[in-house]
């Protein structure tokens, strides 16, 4: 890759890529906690708001919605006008939005106050993925960036649940806002050690980046609605007949302009395509993980916010572990080699936590079943993360480093609202409306019904649990499949000119 970034990032002394490299994880670190931060704190918010329920949700989906469908529109706008520059945009749209969100008095100044977020997320997160490549030459110095890169994408979802947990119990729900402030400031002053690279020759694609990022915010939106409510919900329907309709014209429209926002020749690499495909299962996974277990914790369990964060300590030591030795191993071992284990190491973990009871112990169950979920995933996310960028022409890295990220998404609303459905299911046909009848028992002090309650949410995460197995080993297929003939990550020169 000859381009004036990695000349850069060749010549760059260690210490100054170290740097740069804090700088890069920290900002993904921000960007990725604010998925799960604001979790823990939803009842507070809901009480001193007094948001409905299905308000209430749209605190977590809004922020969800602008993420992932403005991620493609992001990583191009990175390719045209500069990679350093558009982190920078993105990050100061981050943190105003976080101080708009600090000092929301009603429910539409916090929903448009995530999505904000939402839209500096899906500026910096692409950005920050190519900057590596911008910054690091390739070999060991870009596949340790890679590894703490990936690593940042499980520990800050930790991160945001321990924070989001001590923030709410020892301050105010305001603050899972406020604490991204400093982080920002920092992150900017920090970008002035990284490099800028060329920006690329084109102009931006005005009906792809309308039909595409049109085409994702209504797939987006179809799943969580199906989620919330259900499959065959009008709207839900019609944000699929929409979501349909406009990808198809965007790819129809991408072999016919010069400048395509997405192109096409980006799928004609196996192992690229493979790694976006694998990291739906991914995303799908780690989202469920969080969800199923912080709702487990809190309510069979009984575990307060901070005790809830505490107990993913596990999770984050083993996507510390996994993620450095994976970034070491890639250099001599093929992608397939070190992502195949880590998916049926995740398989594993998904089905450790399918044999949940309503008394499993922490320390017997919960930690170990955690980590070596981790371990499963910190070993993935590290080669499908360099194989979705590795060899990528320069004028395409922002836009191949946006659609790893949309992949997760994209991936972690599907599989969160299937999930979902799927432990609702199993849950009310051991006790019908299950869910209800919790809050219900909670609220009377039934401790009959909040017993059978329990053990009925207790299996439906159970089964979202062995489904969510079932997913990370139809990532395995994928990747011994799309990954077979991958070479290790080397310092040679990417085979990417056949891709320009």
């Amino acid at each position: 890759m000859t381009t004036t970034a990695t000349a850069h990032g060749s010549g760059a002394p260690p210490r100054a890529l170290g740097w740069a490299l804090v700088v890069i994880a920290t900002a993904q670190l921000m960007v990725v906690l604010d998925g799960t931060i604001t979790n823990i704190a939803l009842p507070s918010i809901q009480t001193d708001l007094d948001l409905s329920a299905s308000t209430l949700a749209w605190v977590v989906n809004s922020y969800a919605l602008a993420f992932g469908g403005l991620l493609l529109l992001g990583g191009k706008a990175g390719d045209l006008f500069g990679r350093r520059r558009m982190f920078r945009f993105g990050i100061v749209v981050f943190t105003v939005a976080s101080i708009l969100g600090g000092f929301a008095t009603n429910e539409f100044l916090l929903i448009a106050a995530r999505i904000l977020q939402g839209v500096g997320a899906a500026v910096a997160a692409p950005t920050a993925l190519s900057l590596i490549a911008t910054n690091f030459p390739e070999g060991a110095p870009r596949n340790k960036a890679m590894g703490v890169y990936a690593a940042m994408a499980g520990i800050g979802s930790t991160v945001g649940l321990l924070l989001g947990g001590v923030l709410t119990d020892y301050l105010d729900w305001r603050w899972v806002f406020f604490v991204n402030v400093p982080i920002g400031v920092a992150v900017l002053v920090g970008t002035k050690l990284l490099a800028e690279g060329r920006p690329e020759h084109g102009r931006l694609d005005i009906p792809g980046a309308i039909t595409g990022t049109g085409g994702l915010i209504a797939l987006v939106y179809g799943i969580t609605r199906g989620g919330e409510h259900s499959w065959s919900d009008g709207l839900t329907v019609a944000s699929f007949v929409v979501a349909l309709v406009l990808l198809s014209l965007f790819l129809v429209l991408q072999t016919k302009v010069d400048h395509p926002m997405l192109p096409l020749r980006l799928f004609a690499d196996r192992v690229r395509s493979g790694s976006y495909v694998t990291m739906l299962f991914l995303g799908a996974g780690m989202f469920a993980t969080f969800y199923f277990m912080t709702l487990y914790m809190q309510q069979v369990l009984g575990y307060s916010p901070v005790k809830t964060g505490l107990a993913y300590l596990p999770f984050s030591v083993g996507m510390m572990i996994s993620a450095t030795m994976g970034s070491r191993l890639i250099s001599r071992w093929s992608p397939r080699r070190i992502a195949g284990p880590g998916l049926l190491i995740g398989a594993v973990g998904m089905l450790w936590f399918a044999m949940l009871e309503t008394d499993s112990s922490f320390a017997g169950h919960l930690a170990p079943a955690m980590f070596v979920t981790a371990l499963g995933l910190g070993a993935s996310f590290v080669p499908m993360t360099l194989g979705a960028v590795q060899g990528v022409a320069p004028q395409d890295s922002g836009i191949a480093s946006a659609l790893l990220n949309t992949a997760q998404q994209i991936g972690g609303a599907l599989g969160l609202a299937t999930l979902t459905t799927v432990a609702v299911a199993q849950a009310d046909d051991v006790l019908p409306n299950a869910s209800a009848s919790f809050y219900q028992a909670a609220a009377t002090g039934d401790a009959s019904l909040m017993q059978r309650a329990a053990e009925a949410l207790t299996e439906g995460y159970a089964a979202a649990y062995l489904v969510a197995a079932g997913l990370f080993v139809a990532g395995l297929v994928i990747t011994v499949v799309s990954l077979r003939g991958a070479r290790p990550a080397t310092g040679e020169a990417p085979a990417a000119a056949h891709l320009g």
